[in-house]
């Protein structure tokens, strides 16, 4: 499936149902059978936004490919799985993970940065208005990557 038409699945999945972004507030969806519980799936969020930015910033572009979908896959795990939360917390974040999208099929590292300032923006944009501006995400810094994972392509390192 292309990049950009798994982005979009995120947009869809909103459209269908709505998301939330506490846990004791927003029980999951009845119709779900065994839900994970939002911090997980916003844990997962928060990971692969890491791992993202890293596989970009070392141009290693399939890996920036894989996790843009790791990613995209949690935030509509959690739009279906937890409604309560409006519609367009989800769907405004297409627009960012499209432009994600974009920057890593060009291979543009100026882009992907600007376009992760744009996403991570996006982010916290939904935490503050759902009331939790206290969660706020940040562009990694070159402090330290996660230590157990290799971020430059196969074969340059």
């Amino acid at each position: 499936m292309k990049l950009r038409n798994w982005c979009a699945i995120l947009a869809v999945s909103a459209t269908v149902t709505s998301v939330a972004v506490a846990q004791p507030d927003f029980p999951p969806s009845p119709n779900a059978r065994v839900a994970p519980r939002l911090v997980e799936a916003m844990n997962a969020a928060q990971l692969q936004h890491l791992k993202l930015w890293y596989a970009g910033k070392s141009k290693n572009w399939d890996l920036a490919n894989f996790e843009l979908r790791q990613l995209t896959d949690s935030m509509a795990q959690a739009a279906i799985f937890y409604p309560g939360v409006p519609v367009s917390n989800v769907t405004t974040m297409k627009d960012p993970l499209l432009s994600v999208a974009d920057a890593i099929t060009a291979g543009d590292g100026k882009k992907f940065a600007a376009s992760m300032r744009g996403l991570t923006d996006g982010c916290n944009a939904c935490h503050t208005s759902m009331e939790r501006g206290f969660i706020t995400i940040g562009i990694p810094t070159d402090q330290r990557a996660p230590a157990n994972q290799i971020f430059t392509p196969p074969g340059k390192h």
